[in-house]
């Protein structure tokens, strides 16, 4: 990829007032982007060019393209895979190509435990309860799931993320409230961690997209 992009106009063409998107030139932006925010050493690497193009069509609502793949649009994202992978990053430069009502926070689940275990169970409200002008949860894609621990607040023990999960899990059943997680765990890991009862809402709520197991630590 030479040909550096800048516009998020020039990653498509408008035939009957529908966006087409062109992969290689979507590509393109995100390295440009990504060079932007994290600097010139940023690249894409081959080995994880499908995962970006499964992500990139959850992200742009390629609901054709999507059913093929085998993608669900109205559940989230799970995006799995080894320490320094990317994903966190990915999750940051999708956000140039959500609309509302699809863009969503990022936010780190360890700093969520540290906002229990200073303010207690208030703290978790932005996450699982509306604003009175909202009709579902504002969307969110919690970071880094596992590295938090379960934390006390006054001696109230609280799995802080399970709990949000679970939350999420009614709200999206409700309304179609959409959650996405990043994570290193594997699947047995975060039934350890959060319990048989998480992991079974977890399945319906997401669509797990993976990164290779060959692909490197970028950082």
């Amino acid at each position: 990829m030479t040909n550096h992009c800048n516009n998020i106009e020039n990653t498509f063409t408008i035939v009957d007032n529908i966006k087409n998107y062109h992969f290689i030139k979507c590509l393109d932006f995100l390295e440009t982007k990504g060079k932007e925010k994290y600097g010139n050493t940023f690249i894409i690497h081959d080995v994880d060019k499908e995962t970006i193009y499964k992500l990139l069509i959850y992200t742009i609502r390629d609901r054709k393209t999507a059913n093929r793949l085998n993608i669900n649009l109205n559940k989230g994202i799970i995006l799995s895979g080894p320490v320094g992978c990317g994903k966190t990053v990915l999750m940051h430069l999708l956000r140039y190509f959500t609309s509302k009502p699809f863009d969503y926070t990022i936010k780190p689940c360890r700093e969520i435990a540290f906002e229990f275990a200073e303010l207690g169970y208030e703290s978790l409200n932005p996450y699982i309860r509306n604003n009175e002008n909202q009709t579902r949860l504002s969307p969110y894609c919690f970071d880094d799931l596992g590295t938090e621990n379960t934390i006390k607040h006054f001696g109230n023990e609280c799995n802080v993320m399970g709990e949000i999960l679970l939350s999420r899990y009614d709200a999206f059943v409700q309304n179609k409230t959409i959650t996405h997680v990043t994570t290193n765990l594997s699947a047995s890991e975060i039934e350890s961690f959060y319990g048989n009862r998480v992991r079974s809402r977890m399945r319906a709520m997401f669509n797990l997209i993976t990164f290779d197991s060959k692909t490197k630590d970028k950082r």
